[in-house]
């Protein structure tokens, strides 16, 4: 292998968590670190959030900031379920696989049941079917709500006509609506449509709207579309130890995320460099994409040779996760088209 195609230093496509923060909110944070400010949510900059949130969504919405994704999904989940309930969900989807039980653990107890469907997105005519087994039998756990990931683990999108056929179903079964939106802005950019018309239009009550994958420090919110939820919720978040004191550093950052379209401008790119990477390795022989992805997330199979070679030239990836030869590459805001190109180049001389 030449120089030409090692990175002079380890180029990370593990996640888009790996990425540092994007500038503007690394400048609203130290110009919002100056002085005093009420704790807890009390400051300036929070009690702003509210309006500039509902502007974003075209209707008012309650918002509730926490720290990490996982705390968001589990306190939306357990806001919207009974502890004799159940939440329906993709077998592969986040909760169900990789938050260690914490919707279980802050719900006290509600079900996962996950309802199968292609490209990692649940099927409604399987899903509307489940939601009909024992209902009102006080033997089982009563189907409560419903969580989508948008966009999903394998980087496909649910289409705006694929979400109002599940929000149709409950509707009918009166079922609440979750969306782990940990990648909503890359799921937005991709499809070109509105927040509105991803979320509430289409019956989406809660929505986790990702921000530590797109170019935040640390932060998700919680964006309720069903305001009823807000009280509980509020409880629920400082039960377990998610209310922050200094509330305006989290407000400070999803201030400015959303100024100026900042979380689209982060997902645009992501996203960009995704397809460049799909495209330089569907030229390379030897080299399979798997799942259909529109996002910043590719699945593809790679000779076992190929990986090990990408390893040593020190890129950063997932592998032997899955099958034999299948790893995961995740582009972000800051990824470049430099690293993608080396990397694109590196796999190419080990096929050729």
């Amino acid at each position: 292998m030449t120089s030409k195609t090692a990175p002079k230093q380890m180029i990370s496509f593990g996640s888009d968590n790996v990425a540092g923060v994007s500038p503007k909110i690394l400048e609203a944070l130290i110009s919002d670190s100056s002085g005093g400010a009420m704790p807890y949510g009390a400051d300036e900059i929070s009690q702003q959030l509210q309006q500039k949130m509902s502007g974003l969504f075209e209707t008012e919405v309650s918002v509730l900031l926490v720290p990490t994704g996982t705390a968001a999904n589990s306190l939306c989940l357990a806001s919207m379920s009974p502890a004799w309930g159940a939440v329906l969900c993709h077998p592969d989807s986040h909760i169900n696989n990789d938050e260690c039980g914490a919707p279980e653990f802050f719900s006290n107890g509600v079900k996962l049941i996950s309802i199968d469907g292609a490209d990692c997105k649940i099927d409604p005519i399987k899903l509307s079917a489940r939601a009909s087994v024992k209902a009102g039998d006080v033997h089982s756990v009563q189907p409560s709500a419903v969580s989508v990931t948008q966009a999903t683990e394998t980087g496909s999108i649910y289409s705006l006509e694929e979400l109002q056929a599940i929000g149709d179903v409950c509707k009918k079964h009166n079922m609440k609506l979750h969306m782990d939106g940990a990648r909503f802005a890359n799921a937005i950019a991709a499809l070109g449509c509105s927040p509105a018309e991803m979320t509430w239009k289409a019956g989406v009550d809660a929505l986790s709207f990702g921000a530590t994958k797109n170019g935040a420090f640390g932060v998700e919110a919680v964006v309720l579309f069903d305001k009823s939820l807000a009280t509980e919720l509020e409880y629920r978040r400082k039960r377990s130890g998610h209310l922050m004191s200094k509330m305006r550093f989290l407000s400070s950052q999803i201030d400015a995320y959303i100024t100026d379209n900042l979380w689209l401008d982060n997902a645009n790119h992501a996203n960009a460099m995704a397809s460049k990477m799909r495209k330089g390795l569907s030229d390379i022989d030897g080299v399979e994409l798997i799942n259909p992805s529109e996002t910043n997330i590719i699945f593809c199979k790679l000779p076992l040779k190929t990986i090990a070679v990408l390893d040593e030239a020190g890129f950063q990836f997932y592998h032997g996760r899955w099958e034999e030869g299948v790893v995961r590459l995740v582009t972000s805001f800051s990824t470049t088209e430099d690293e993608v190109d080396a990397f694109v180049g590196c796999a190419a001389s080990i096929s050729g």
